[in-house]
């Protein structure tokens, strides 16, 4: 029997991926069907369908489901969910789709179907009503707003059946973990609470104090990366990868921590994504998630620790996984080390404040980044990734919101 967290809603894991004959049956028959194109952002929803991420979900949420996420982060079954998975088409391709009907979920850029779908309802949505809801803003400049507004006007809802992961395995090979084997992980380590770190940035020294923080009152962390699309200027999973790996193999006791990633794309929803990634993180097997500052957030939409208010105000049977909320954390030159709000007596003068978009910004103009920002050996993977890029391919970083203080 299990000492780890159940899946979320309480039943077992359940991966909507086909497998063997099943699979091959399915994968000849989706070539009859009509295709409807799938964004990134619903080709990342359909993988994590696929490999059990997204328990206890079968497809793509109802009118009625998004409505009651928008407004209530609840299902109209009583699930608790904090973000809509909404499928959205055009108008032209929605029209000669009737409810009843199967079609396939077409991937145009690895021209491959990921899934095929029952459609049981067509239906249009409020978008800016749903980024107010979700985004708490229809500022055209927060990439998730500017993802839901150009979105298409149909949605279709309805259960699938996923035909592929998209390449992740092949890309990414020991790194991407399913829920079941994170959770096989877990148990043959002999760990019952897990703390997961999620992260779409190399870490930081102040991140590296998040993970060993969790790691003096868990069995273990879990640094979940992410693998999906990011914004322009972010660092690519490959990097990421090894800048952490390196720092796991340097500066973490052996047996303390798992690197692995997941399909997703970011949303930049900031309290609402921090509930998503705990409610995920269950899935695979997680008792709790880091929350440090600004978890989720992009620019300053939010405030930096919404994210650790936003898990007051749900119910307290919503989620078993629970936030670990962590102060800011910086390095304190008098202190001589990190420290956080909580534990350092001195001045703002004495503090380097570290974030992921100061630390790429230096990176990318080649300016000098101080010894207590970042481990050298992490450093020096960075800097040979910006050394690499040619002049199109740099991306001016802007410092903003949290980030800037």
């Amino acid at each position: 029997m299990t000492s780890l967290v159940p899946p979320h809603g309480g039943g077992d894991l359940k991966p909507l991926l086909l497998a063997g004959a099943a699979l091959q049956a399915e994968i000849k028959r989706a070539q009859t069907l009509t295709r409807i194109n799938v964004s990134s952002r619903e080709a990342g929803d359909i993988i994590m369908m696929g490999i059990g991420g997204f328990t206890p979900l079968t497809g793509f949420m109802t009118r009625a489901d998004w409505q009651g996420v928008c407004d209530g982060m609840k299902m109209t079954s009583g699930l608790f969910w904090p973000i809509p998975i909404t499928l959205s088409t055009d108008n032209a391709a929605a029209d000669g789709i009737k409810a009843g009907q199967d079609i396939a979920l077409y991937d145009d850029e690895r021209d491959e179907i990921l899934a095929t779908m029952t459609v049981s309802e067509k239906y249009a949505i409020d978008k800016a009503h749903e980024c107010m809801q979700v985004y708490k803003t229809v500022d055209l400049e927060h990439p998730g707003v500017k993802m839901v507004m150009e979105q298409g006007d149909v949605n279709l809802a309805g259960s699938v059946k996923v035909l592929s992961l998209g390449g992740f395995p092949e890309e990414y090979g020991k790194q991407f973990l399913t829920p079941a084997e994170t959770r096989a992980e877990f148990t043959k380590r002999g760990w019952s609470t897990i703390a997961a770190f999620q992260t779409r940035n190399p870490m930081h020294r102040s991140h590296e104090y998040l993970a060993k923080i969790a790691i003096e009152i868990c069995d273990g962390v879990l640094i979940h990366s992410l693998l999906g699309k990011l914004k322009p200027g972010d660092i690519p999973a490959e990097t990421r990868t090894r800048a952490i790996g390196t720092l796991i193999e340097k500066y973490f006791v052996n047996n303390t921590v798992i690197q692995a990633g997941y399909p997703l794309d970011m949303r930049y929803a900031g309290p609402r994504e921090a509930l998503l990634h705990a409610l995920f993180r269950q899935n695979y097997g997680c008792s709790h998630l880091i929350v440090g500052r600004d978890h989720a957030g992009v620019g300053d939409y939010y405030g930096p620790f919404d994210a650790h208010h936003i898990f007051d105000e749900i119910p307290a049977d919503a989620l078993v996984t629970k936030p670990l909320k962590i102060d800011w954390t910086f390095w304190c030159h008098k202190c001589g080390g990190m420290a956080s709000m909580k534990t350092c007596p001195h001045e703002a003068a004495d503090r380097l404040l570290l974030s992921g978009t100061k630390l790429r910004k230096s990176l990318s103009e080649g300016t000098e980044v101080p010894d207590n920002f970042s481990r050298p050996e992490v450093l020096e993977i960075l800097r040979e990734y910006y050394g690499s890029l040619k002049d199109d391919e740099k991306v001016e970083v802007k410092l903003s919101g949290h980030s800037a203080k």
